[in-house]
């Protein structure tokens, strides 16, 4: 059962991976799995597990209310902006996709940022 506060939120996962050895797919299957309405976004495109990759987050229907950055930090500012466009209210910068620039930016523009695991921290791992 998905953790309450997030359970009926869209959550928006940065960098997911074809590659199940990856963490951009462990993240994106594990939520999947346990029952979360989460989208996945890769520059690329394509799909995991049947579930389309968007290339940005402006592509996805609907409102995101949390993202989770599995990317390069060289990669996290634009993925910021995109947030801030999209409304976006919480970012998870997880660890190795940190970057102080893109969390102060998070932060000025009325974003809770997190440095920290969102699946450890959620008790999904």
């Amino acid at each position: 059962m998905p953790n309450s506060s997030y359970q009926h939120k869209t959550i928006a996962v940065f960098g997911v991976s074809q590659d199940p050895s990856k963490y951009g797919y462990k993240i994106f299957h594990t939520l999947l799995q346990k029952g979360f309405k989460v989208v996945g976004l890769n520059p690329k495109g394509g799909d995991v597990d049947g579930h389309r990759l968007y290339a940005t987050l402006t592509e996805v229907p609907g409102s995101v209310e949390v993202a989770i950055m599995v990317i390069p930090p060289a990669a996290l500012l634009g993925a910021v902006e995109q947030c801030k466009a999209k409304g976006v209210r919480e970012i998870w910068f997880q660890p190795g996709a940190q970057e102080d620039h893109a969390f102060v930016l998070a932060t000025a523009a009325g974003i809770k940022a997190v440095n920290a695991c969102f699946m450890a921290e959620n008790g999904l791992w």
